[in-house]
């Protein structure tokens, strides 16, 4: 099976890049199931890239619906290393204006239907996820997209994640203001905390579609105007893909950020009394600190 050292999660027009080269769809199995799609893996700028469609194809699956035990750990199987995600988000402050990007720093989860651990079964795993993003990611993220010239980004921030797929009440939309989030989505968890279990080093190009609901003289959040904000982006990520594609160190080992060794020390089960199929299901993500 084809490898990749970066994977994208994006959505709707986010499959592949122009450009891109020995080109080929994977499809991956995974002990939770199947991903949201088929993933197109293919080289960028001379670097392997693996593209999966979150919600896949067509945008059939909801935020709530999104398999991203599967998801992350599909990418996992296939090598990735540094996982990029591009996606919707509305805007919590006048400042960050639709079709801005952000590169967010904080995460803050108001989700409450979703699984949010590989680890189940008798293995219990206690990740940091104080600092939810690769700050290693986000820095080359927020570099590349200032190297655009014309695009606005916007440094850091609180995402707050909300379950969906309904939009925010104005009640909720401006007490997330109140408490200093930033920007809103449906989308970031729990693919952030799947991705720290799985070592992945992890970042956001959020890609601002809308104000939410809070924003009186503007109209009100539709999906023909996230949809066409988010289009607007599209080409915009393609090229910071492409340009961070070519900045990525070559060995993770030599950085700063916790993200390749997040797992080790933080398993809590004595590994004498893990079962010997869950120590088998579980070995892509743990073999190395339990074998």
């Amino acid at each position: 099976m084809p490898q990749a050292k970066i994977g994208v999660i994006g959505g709707s027009g986010l499959y592949h890049m122009e450009g891109m080269t020995d080109v080929e769809e994977v499809k991956v199995q995974t002990p939770f199931g199947d991903p949201s799609d088929v993933i197109t893996i293919g080289k960028v700028s001379g670097v392997s890239m693996a593209f999966l469609p979150r919600h896949g194809r067509g945008h059939r699956l909801s935020p709530s619906e999104v398999p991203s035990r599967a998801n992350i750990w599909a990418l996992k199987s296939l090598g990735v290393e540094w996982a990029i995600s591009v996606s919707a988000v509305g805007s919590l402050r006048e400042d960050i204006v639709p079709r801005d990007l952000v590169i967010p720093d904080q995460l803050f989860d108001r989700t409450k239907d979703r699984v949010k651990s590989f680890y189940e079964g008798g293995v219990v795993v206690h990740c940091s996820f104080a600092e939810p993003f690769c700050p290693t990611l986000g820095s080359l993220l927020l570099e590349s997209a200032r190297e655009l010239g014309n695009v606005n980004v916007h440094q850091g921030g609180t995402y707050v994640c909300m379950e969906g797929p309904l939009f925010s009440t104005k009640a909720e939309s401006n007490v997330y203001r109140k408490l200093g989030m930033d920007i809103i989505g449906m989308t970031a968890l729990p693919e952030a905390k799947l991705a720290r279990e799985a070592e992945l080093c992890y970042a956001i190009i959020a890609c601002a579609t809308d104000y939410d609901c809070w924003y009186e003289s503007e109209e009100s959040v539709s999906v023909d105007m996230v949809v066409g904000n988010l289009s607007a982006n599209i080409e915009n990520a393609k090229r910071i893909l492409q340009k961070v594609a070519q900045k990525l160190p070559a060995d993770r080992s030599a950085q700063t950020c916790i993200c390749e060794h997040a797992v080790a020390s933080t398993i809590m089960t004595d590994p004498a009394r893990i079962p010997a199929e869950v120590k088998e299901k579980y070995d892509l993500l743990i073999g190395r600190y339990i074998s």
